[in-house]
């Protein structure tokens, strides 16, 4: 059997790993048919799965203990789980978190602990989605996954971290499977286009260097993907005169349409994205920050999400070493409301684009975090009597506002008085960095120090 979704009580008869030699159903599409059956046939993930790795390792020498895969989809989350179980010789059960419950966990493991117990057999049970799985269902797996009543292979889109439960984690090996670089989905194209059982090894067909080029770039790391559209481009186009079929860029093009980016506003992805664009604008690359302001525009990211990240970088990266840019990022916020998209974008590279390149400081970010800490953690003391309100009868019994100077009355506008608790008298929260407009800002605090 190929997998066992929405299994119920009857389908748990003999539930083993699918075999090597079973036939492939034509009928399939092609990424079903040309799904990786050995750990040889599978495609990337080398950091993983090569033979020094620990991965490879423990699959070859039948030692799998629970696993959670994540990655984007179309990378070979299910393959591998497949490939383990043929590997290591479990019985193999497939659930899918989405429709699946504690009935069908329940139901799984009472098969298993049957097979242990007649056949010494183990079971691998793989769970699609397992981040949709609730608390309590994941809480359910945990006695038999710390028993080995079941070996659980979990897959997951989401950072398993944010999604999964601790405990769970706790038992079982994470491992993060990245996107396919275009030479892996070139190498799964070509597996295509000569497998004579599977794929189309024994059609006649040209699929042209620069359709290839089209769809590699435009699969972002999916083979799912990429064959899909290379299937639909074969199935769609007549043979020339000369009996082959021509996969030309223009196929390809209306094939996959509109480029998909791998991104979801509530995922892992997106923390990702929104991670790296503030890190460019915060190291001074216009270009980088660009990128990721249109990758997130192009995925469907709410701008005026993006406009308050502008002006939160503003004024934590930024500062007072170009005090303008926070007003442009303020500016930016209000326009996009104002406007929304298509235009939006301009303003948003325009803010994007200065932020990136104005001088940096960090030093009102850390001024506030550091009076904060003091304020949770020190004894702050009481506000001085002369700087105390003044403004009502009695005031002045109380000595409030008693011997208060008055800066403006002063050279410069300035007068050494005590300001900060005396508790505190020796804290300097504030430290101006010389860069930028702050420069003139420490050069002013250096000359009143002197005074």
């Amino acid at each position: 059997m190929e997998h066992f979704d929405n299994i119920s009580l009857f389908d748990l008869g003999d539930m083993e790993a699918p075999q090597l030699g079973e036939k492939k159903d034509n009928n399939e599409p092609l990424a079903q048919r040309l799904k990786p059956r050995t750990l040889e046939e599978y495609v990337g993930q080398e950091h993983i799965l090569a033979k020094d790795k620990l991965l490879y390792r423990s699959i070859k020498s039948d030692r799998i203990t629970s696993l959670i895969l994540y990655g984007p989809p179309g990378i070979g989350k299910t393959s591998l789980a497949k490939i383990i179980a043929r590997t290591t010789h479990c019985n193999y059960v497939e659930l899918n978190a989405v429709t699946s419950g504690i009935k069908e966990i329940k139901a799984v493991v009472e098969k298993a602990q049957n097979e242990i117990a007649l056949k010494g057999k183990k079971t691998i049970l793989f769970i699609d989605e397992i981040h949709r799985f609730n608390k309590t269902q994941q809480d359910s797996l945990l006695p038999h996954v710390e028993k080995g009543v079941i070996t659980l292979v979990g897959a997951t889109t989401e950072n398993p971290f944010f999604e999964v439960n601790k405990a769970l984690l706790s038992r079982s090996m994470i491992f993060k499977l990245e996107p396919l670089t275009e030479e892996h989905i070139i190498k799964v194209i070509n597996r295509a286009l000569t497998d004579k059982e599977l794929g189309y090894g024994s059609i006649k067909i040209k699929l042209y260097d620069d359709a290839l080029k089209f769809i590699c770039k435009n699969a972002s790391g999916d083979a799912r993907k990429a064959l899909n559209a290379l299937e639909l481009a074969v199935l769609t186009t007549n043979k020339s005169q000369d009996g082959i079929i021509h996969v030309t860029l223009s196929v390809v093009e209306e094939c996959m349409q509109k480029r998909q980016v791998s991104y979801d506003k509530s995922g892992d992805y997106h923390y990702d994205v929104v991670s790296a664009f503030i890190k460019s604008i915060r190291g001074s690359d216009p270009d980088a920050a660009v990128h990721y302001l249109a990758r997130m525009l192009y995925s469907g990211e709410d701008p005026e999400f993006i406009a308050r990240r502008i002006v939160i970088s503003a004024s934590e990266d930024i500062g007072n070493a170009d005090p303008y840019a926070i007003l442009i990022a303020n500016a930016a916020l209000n326009i996009v409301k104002s406007i929304g998209m298509p235009e939006a974008r301009i303003t948003l590279a325009q803010a994007v684009t200065y932020l990136a390149t104005a001088p940096k400081s960090n030093a009102a970010y850390n001024a506030i975090n550091a009076a904060l800490m003091d304020i949770e953690k020190e004894d702050i003391g009481a506000v001085p009597m002369h700087l105390r309100d003044s403004h009502y009868g009695g005031a002045k019994e109380l000595n409030h506002g008693v011997e208060y100077k008055y800066p403006h009355n002063y050279d410069h506008h300035y007068v050494k008085q005590q300001y900060l608790p005396k508790e505190l008298n020796r804290k300097k929260y504030y430290e101006p960095t010389g860069l930028g407009y702050e420069k003139r800002i420490k050069d002013r605090m250096d000359f009143f120090s002197k005074l």
